[in-house]
């Protein structure tokens, strides 16, 4: 029998293994699962809200969400490469679960607006862990220098013996080095707080929604002033990974 896909609807017969496995990204991205899970939340209760669903139906979402994501924490929900992705996989089974209340969720919301957002709360939490770790590592460096002070040892310039310097001085420069890749990961952390949800696919919704709520839930600055923006450019991703080089380069000298 021929397995329902989610975008399926175009075709006649079952989709080839090798063009499945060369377009699924579940096995990589599950690891947004509890952020896809806390935007949908948010989400559903802006709805809730703007009465696009009854408060019967929104409580409902939430509790099937909230046990889909105990499942997942507990290594006990089976992820579905038919399913392609993260997305479509909590989807699925919250359907399954709440039947359909669970489609409504989906309501004033895209597939573009609801990963543009996962990827913006992932690289957010990312960049504040990376500079909670950087704080860390310049209070140990600081330490050492405390703990040797006064201990001399030889400055070298293209490998060979050159000044003499504090090994404290040594040290205190990678902490002057941290502390500009901490200023760079604030500057990313900032312009990618805002919330893309309600730009929809690409030109928003007619429906009366209030973004700046959920924005206000999931712990945003604002939204995105610009719904083309928000759905189709992912430059904090590469501003991050730029952060990242820099970070290793120093850590590599």
């Amino acid at each position: 029998m021929k397995q329902k896909k989610p975008w399926g609807g175009r075709f006649t017969k079952q989709t080839a293994a090798s063009v499945e496995s060369f377009t699924e990204s579940v096995s990589f991205d599950w690891r947004l699962y509890e952020y896809d899970i806390e935007g949908s939340i948010a989400h559903a209760t802006m709805l809730a809200r703007c009465k696009l669903i009854t408060e019967k139906e929104k409580d409902a979402i939430v509790k099937g969400l909230s046990e889909i994501l105990k499942e997942i924490h507990a290594g006990k929900f089976e992820f579905k490469k038919s399913l392609e992705d993260i997305h479509m996989n909590i989807e699925s089974a919250l359907i399954e679960r709440i039947g359909e209340a669970g489609k409504k969720l989906h309501t004033a919301r895209s597939r573009n607006d609801q990963v543009a957002l996962d990827m913006r709360l992932w690289t957010r939490e990312q960049t504040r862990l990376m500079t909670g770790l950087l704080s860390v590592l310049q209070k140990e460096l600081v330490k050492k220098g405390k703990d040797h002070f006064g201990l001399i040892m030889p400055g070298f310039t293209h490998l060979q013996h050159a000044q003499p310097v504090l090994l404290s001085h040594y040290l205190l420069a990678y902490v002057e080095m941290l502390e500009r890749d901490k200023t760079r990961l604030h500057d990313c952390y900032v312009r990618l707080n805002k919330s893309p949800l309600g730009a929809c696919a690409l030109a928003g919704t007619t429906l009366l929604t209030d973004p700046l709520h959920t924005a206000k839930l999931l712990g945003f600055q604002g939204v995105c002033e610009n719904s083309m923006d928000a759905v189709s450019d992912r430059d904090f991703c590469i501003e991050y990974a730029f952060c990242l080089s820099t970070i290793a380069m120093h850590l590599s000298r």
